[in-house]
């Protein structure tokens, strides 16, 4: 009997789950894209993909006709990922910064993030303009921000020492500092990739500087230049037509693990001083090669 009631219950059972009528399922309605609180195209960093474009055509004539620049190896700069790019500086208004960031980005259409000093940053319109084109504070927070986000990002270890020697220490790399931008790069994990750049030390020679007019003016320096001297007020700005060369060097890469708080000082140190020599030595070998400073 127990077994002929547990029958009619599954059959009971089975007559009510047929007896249920099954309703459609509503469609989704397609998910909304998300709202952009942007009211214009700069992006997190300041950085303007319509300022670039009016910079790019206002630029491109002096890239092309007047520093009329050459690149060599540009294949060593990766197609996508982050990485750290490393260069020499030179003139008083050194222009191989905008060289560098219009060239990549015009060559191999990727955007470059360039680390300047927070002093420029400050001046009315300058720091501004200059961050529309890509210029971020050089803070080893946004370095390390920026490298993981998959950009690339331009550093001059040199700094403002490098701009300010004389003519007689042109193509003498300066002290790359203390290593910071080696940590940043292990840190980041990604490459430090060097390049090289001759013929920004000609485009505007300093001659001499000016200490109690730079601490006057809180900036780092005030210097004199040949371009003054043979141009007069024009000279302050325009740069001579020199030939700019840019050698793209090997990739340097770390065998530490990414992400950690500290690394060895010891082991920074010595890799920014091999950099640094790479660097020395490329140029020196690029100048060896050059037969003018106005034709290459």
């Amino acid at each position: 009997m127990a077994s002929d009631g547990g029958k009619d219950t599954v059959i009971a059972d089975r007559a009510a789950t047929e007896a249920l009528v099954h309703l459609p399922r509503p469609t989704p309605e397609p998910a909304e894209p998300l709202h952009d609180p942007r009211l214009s195209d700069v992006d997190e960093w300041g950085r303007s993909d319509r300022m670039r474009s009016v910079a790019r055509k206002v630029y491109g004539p002096v890239y092309r006709r007047w520093f009329r620049v050459e690149w060599e190896r540009l294949d060593k700069l990766p197609a996508e990922g982050g990485a750290l790019l490393v260069a020499n500086h030179a003139g008083a208004i050194p222009p191989d910064a905008l060289l560098i960031l219009h060239g990549i980005e015009e060559e191999l259409d990727r955007p470059v993030y360039g680390l300047s000093d927070d002093v420029f940053r400050e001046w009315p319109v300058v720091g501004t303009l200059w961050s529309r084109l890509g210029g971020v504070g050089a803070h080893p927070d946004n370095a390390l921000r920026l490298l993981r986000q998959g950009h690339l990002v331009l550093v001059f270890p040199e700094g403002t020492k490098a701009t300010s020697k004389s003519w007689s220490e042109r193509y003498q790399l300066r002290r790359f500092g203390r290593g910071g931008f080696v940590e940043i790069a292990m840190r980041a994990g990604v490459p430090i990739i060097p390049i090289a750049v001759i013929g920004a030390e000609e485009s505007m020679p300093v001659v001499a500087t000016i200490p109690w007019l730079a601490r006057l003016l809180r900036v780092p320096y005030v210097p004199i230049t040949l371009n003054q001297i043979l141009l007069g007020p024009l000279g302050t700005l325009a740069h001579f037509p020199a030939k700019i060369r840019l050698r793209v060097l090997d990739p340097v890469r770390f065998e530490v693990p990414p992400g950690e708080a500290r690394y060895s000082k010891a082991m920074v140190m010595e890799e920014a001083e091999g950099i640094r020599a790479k660097l020395q030595q490329a140029l020196y070998q690029m100048l060896g090669e050059r037969r003018s400073v106005w034709l290459g």
